[in-house]
């Protein structure tokens, strides 16, 4: 492969700011490894001028969260016309809207845990109204979840009424809208899907975490979850959710990579979609770099491929 001048962008403002140093310091030495010239940068008002003088054949994204991973610093290089990894503006803020992206998959008949979205300011308003509706419109457990925010931060399962107040308090924390949706009883999946026009989906992977759901404990630390890979599920089951994964990253504008997170409800058999991730994490501890390496990709290898449909894409 042809060697690229790459800018890292790694760090920035959200609550995953530690987990996306860690992506970036990983993808930089993996790139160096295989003769690529890297820069690794923060965010910081220096940012721009550090690219525009750096005349970087590409920015490989290894931020996650708000300002990295919901189209606001994708806007920017697309207005400098610097190219980037990774899907771009609109498929990016749609799916950080953990709401937005439920609605719209919805609408397009893809299956989704039903929920309902509570708003900071009418919650300080009148509280009970808003405990009275969520509890009208979604039976108990539910979780509830910051609506714009990842890697778990903030996410609470909810099993009594009496917990539910405390949790939507603790979301509200981290953003002024919260997801509080049906909490789907059995197992947890990921799949990562990779291309442009021609999107395949790569292996299911099942993830056990050691907890008692996908916290941010299990996500990130060492043994805090088992990666199955391919997942338990039955030839058909397993062709039905990557067949609804693809679908999802059209559906979205995906471009490049992103990875669909399922659960599967082993009562009723339906898989159902809970989220889009369009900067998935690169640690060690990482899901798609570990469905790469079931087919034989090594990481450096993957992050290759990434920049090479980045470039393709754009």
């Amino acid at each position: 492969m042809k060697k690229f001048k790459v800018a890292v962008i790694r760090g920035g403002k959200s609550a995953e700011r530690e987990i996306s140093l860690k992506s970036g310091m990983q993808i930089a030495a993996a790139l160096a490894a295989r003769g690529h010239a890297v820069t690794e940068m923060d965010l910081s008002p220096q940012l721009l001028i550090d690219l525009l003088q750096g005349n970087f054949d590409i920015v490989f994204l290894a931020l996650h969260g708000r300002y990295g991973e919901d189209g606001t610093i994708q806007g920017m290089l697309e207005l400098y016309d610097i190219p980037y990894t990774g899907p771009g503006v609109l498929a990016s803020a749609i799916c950080i809207d953990k709401a937005m992206t439920k609605r719209i998959l919805a609408g397009t008949g893809l299956p989704v845990p039903p929920g309902t979205v509570v708003y900071q300011k009418n919650y300080d308003r009148n509280s009970k109204a808003e405990v009275e509706d969520i509890l009208n419109q979604v039976d108990l457990p539910v979780m509830v979840k910051p609506n714009r925010e990842g890697s778990t931060v903030g996410i609470t399962l909810v099993e009594e009424v009496s917990v539910l107040r405390t949790a939507l308090e603790n979301a509200f924390k981290h953003d002024s809208s919260v997801l509080v949706e049906r909490y789907i009883q059995g197992i947890e999946l990921t799949v990562p899907v990779m291309g442009n026009s021609e999107p395949e989906a790569l292996p299911i992977i099942e993830i056990v975490p050691k907890n008692r759901y996908y916290d941010y404990e299990s996500k990130y630390a060492q043994g805090g979850s088992q990666h199955i890979i391919p997942a338990r599920l039955s030839e058909q089951i397993t062709k039905t959710i990557q067949e609804l994964a693809v679908q999802a990253y059209i559906v979205l504008g995906c471009q490049v990579l992103s990875r669909i997170d399922f659960m599967y409800d082993t009562n009723t058999e339906s898989p159902y979609i809970l989220e889009v991730n369009t900067l998935p994490g690169m640690t060690e501890t990482s899901l798609v770099p570990d469905a790469a390496r079931y087919l034989g990709i090594e990481f450096g290898e993957l992050l290759e491929r990434i920049i090479s449909l980045s470039l393709e894409h754009r």
